[in-house]
C-alpha cells in the first residue's frame, strides 16, 4: 500500500472521529445510541470506499488492542460484547457508502441518501445478527430474531434515520465547497 500523507491525515482523522462518536452516547439498556454511524456515512462520503474503509478498520483495530475507544471500552474480548457487531457493520457501511458515493458528478439529496440507507442497512443487518449470536451461542441464553430486532434496531432506527437525513443534507453543500477549494482531489469525483 503506497499511501501519501494526505491520505493518513484523512484516514486518522475520521478513525479518530468515529471514535469520539462513540463517547458522544444517550445511554439504553443494550445498545448505546451514538454519533459513529454519522462519522463512519461521512468517511464513505468524503474519502471514497477504500479510505473509508481503512478508517473504520483503523478505529476498531485500535479498539482491539486495548485503547478504550468502543462506547462500552476497548480490547481483544471486546468482540464477545452484544454491540460488536455494529463496529463491524460500520466498516462494511463505510465501504459501501465510499463505493456508491465517489463516482457522483452531480450531488443532489437523493444520490447521497439512497447509499447511506444502504449503508445503515448493513450496520443494523451485522449489528443485530451479531446480538442474536452472543445472546444465544456465547452467553448461552435464549433470544428470537424478533427480540433481536426489538432491542438492537427498533429502538436506534428512527433516531439513525434522522442521522442519514442531516448527513445528505449537509453533504450536498459540504462537497460543491471542497470540489470549488480543490480540497477534494481524489475524492468525491475530483480529480
Amino acid at each position: 500500500m503506497n499511501f501519501k500523507i494526505r491520505d493518513m491525515i484523512l484516514i486518522s482523522m475520521f478513525a479518530s472521529l468515529t471514535a469520539i462518536g462513540a463517547f458522544i452516547k444517550i445511554p439504553t439498556p443494550i445498545v448505546p445510541f451514538t454519533l459513529q454511524f454519522l462519522f463512519c456515512a461521512y468517511a464513505g462520503i468524503f474519502l471514497g470506499a477504500k479510505h473509508a474503509l481503512y478508517s473504520q478498520l483503523l478505529y476498531v483495530g485500535i479498539g482491539l488492542i486495548g485503547i478504550p475507544i468502543f462506547a462500552n471500552g476497548g480490547g481483544p474480548t471486546y468482540i464477545f460484547q452484544s454491540t460488536f457487531g455494529y463496529l463491524i457493520g460500520f466498516i462494511v457501511c463505510s465501504f459501501i457508502i465510499g463505493k456508491l458515493t465517489e463516482k457522483i458528478k452531480k450531488v443532489t439529496f437523493i444520490k447521497i441518501f439512497i447509499p447511506v440507507l444502504i449503508g445503515l442497512f448493513f450496520v443494523y443487518l451485522f449489528g443485530v445478527s451479531y446480538l442474536y449470536m452472543i445472546v444465544n451461542v456465547y452467553l448461552n441464553k435464549s433470544m428470537s430474531v424478533k427480540a433481536a430486532i426489538l432491542a438492537g434496531f427498533t429502538p436506534y432506527i428512527t433516531s439513525d434515520l434522522i442521522l442519514s437525513i442531516i448527513i445528505a443534507y449537509t453533504s450536498v453543500y459540504i462537497i460543491p465547497t471542497l470540489r470549488k477549494t480543490g480540497l477534494n482531489k481524489g475524492y468525491l469525483g475530483g480529480k
